[in-house]
């Protein structure tokens, strides 16, 4: 039996002494984290990916959303409460290093590294697309190329660099979403001047098949097919640690979280359904967005979403980057990672855990272009399933910690799970049940993504206690010494 975890103390703040290999610094500004936080549950799979799920649940894709917006939300809840009591780069990878175990740390820490390497992959060919589509004298991969560079580049520079072009990356995402909303909604209700768009109307709700036209199981598939455009929300957590005021950071994301959803996701899922009738052949041809903007007779709305979601690739690219590396970072300083990854510039800047991230996002980009039938796809459904297996980790972890804190220092627990442990268990009973009807989905590769995904965990783990084993050895041998 392990021994009882305890609530330790970190020796320097984030704002340590400044030198090279002081460790992080505090070069986030407060506005940095608010944008970070409100944009950060925006990903380029809202805009992308959300025609899928329209097209398979109809009206009822609202409900797909609002479920998965509830989990994010108490998940969100739960890693608050861990990370106000706690701020570290690490987030829910060290509060698990504290709460089950070295192990539970070490794994869920490469698996979520390992998630966000390959979805450097992902966004820069995303984005790569957008941009030679514009300007076609350069190469798909010469765009890829750029993009990525450019964004190592700022992240290289500063923690400040990245807040930088992160709070303006957000900005553009944020005031994009709220004017499609605004503007969306007018048009539904039927005050928006100059418009007199026949489609829209609250009658798409109930109209063609009623609000659940392929029955109550197509919200389940739904849920299947949202679920991942939601990772992203636990960034602010991490971000955390190198603001100004820590504890504050992860109260406000956290307090921030469910009207961020609920305007952000349900709100602009719900104008679009508005105003479209769901089984619109232009939802699938143009995209649910670009199809609602056309049906209010908006000029270049395709090249208008187009921008919109190079944007958010943009930023979903650098917050990415920060991610890996800053996860790295903190494996470095658990010694789950080599000791370099825990080095950091005079500027606060983990370089080491940057450059390692981002050549393993250039190897996976290299792939996705020699070989994306093959090697990038099953890199993408093996890291598909990651975002669950950290959230039910968060679960657990919290569980724990919970008593912890009580035990240690009750005064830091200014975030509180709601209904403790009622509503932990059935996120976690959620969360199980999500991957557990994955498995049984094979028209959208829900399967595949659950098998890979807990091939490479098993992977992951075996590593983990074999790393523990020896650990041990060595400190048993050294006491005999």
């Amino acid at each position: 039996m392990t021994s009882q975890p305890t609530l330790t103390k970190p020796e320097e703040g984030p704002a340590g002494p400044s030198g090279p290999g002081s460790g992080l610094q505090a070069g986030l500004k407060n506005r940095h984290l608010s944008m970070i936080a409100i944009g950060g549950v925006i990903g380029a799979g809202l805009f992308v990916g959300s025609s899928t799920g329209i097209a398979t649940a109809g009206p009822g894709i609202l409900l797909s959303y609002a479920l998965v917006g509830t989990l994010v939300v108490l998940v969100m809840r739960m890693l608050g409460e861990m990370s106000a009591a706690h701020p570290t780069s690490g987030s829910f990878s060290a509060h698990a290093d504290r709460a089950l175990g070295p192990w539970a740390g070490f794994s869920i820490g490469w698996l979520y590294w390992f998630f966000w390497v390959v979805v450097l992959a992902v966004e820069a060919t995303a984005g790569a697309k957008i941009l030679e589509g514009w300007i076609p004298a350069v190469p798909q991969w010469g765009w890829a190329l750029i993009v990525m560079v450019v964004l190592t580049a700022t992240n290289l520079v500063s923690v400040g660099s990245y807040g930088e072009f992160e709070f303006w990356f957000a900005g553009i995402k944020v005031v994009a979403i709220a004017a499609f909303i605004v503007v969306g909604a007018l048009a539904v209700f039927g005050v928006l001047p100059g418009v007199d768009s026949e489609q829209a109307g609250l009658g798409n709700l109930t109209e063609h098949g009623g609000f659940l036209p392929n029955g109550a199981g197509a919200v389940l598939t739904g849920v299947l097919l949202v679920v991942f455009s939601f990772m992203g929300s636990e960034i602010p957590t991490l971000a955390a640690g190198e603001s100004e005021d820590p504890q504050r950071a992860v109260t406000k994301a956290t307090n921030s979280i469910i009207w961020r959803i609920a305007v952000f996701y349900l709100g602009s899922i719900f104008v679009v359904v508005a105003l479209l009738p769901w089984d619109s052949r232009s939802i699938i041809d143009k995209g649910s967005y670009v199809a609602a903007l056309d049906s209010l007779g908006i000029a270049n709305a395709g090249q208008i979403m187009n921008f919109i979601v190079l944007t958010s690739v943009l930023s979903c690219l650098n917050s990415g980057l920060y991610t890996a590396s800053r996860m790295a970072f903190s494996l470095g300083e658990r010694g789950d990672a080599p000791g370099a990854f825990a080095r950091t510039t005079r500027r606060g800047v983990p370089r080491t855990a940057i450059l390692v991230s981002v050549v393993f996002g250039f190897v996976a980009v290299f792939f996705n272009y020699e070989f994306p039938d093959s090697v990038f796809l099953f890199l993408v459904n093996s890291s598909g399933a990651v975002a669950l297996f950290v959230w039910l980790v968060i679960c657990f972890s919290q569980l724990r910690m919970r008593r912890i804190i009580q035990a240690e220092a009750p005064e830091k627990l200014v975030v509180r799970m709601w209904l403790f442990p009622y509503l932990t268990w059935a996120a976690a009973a959620l969360i199980v049940f999500v991957l557990g009807y994955m498995l049984t989905d094979t028209e959208h590769d829900g399967r595949t993504t659950v098998l890979l995904s807990l091939l490479v965990a098993a992977l992951v783990l075996v590593v983990a206690f074999v790393k523990q084993r020896i650990t041990a050895t060595r400190k048993a041998a050294a006491g005999k010494g």
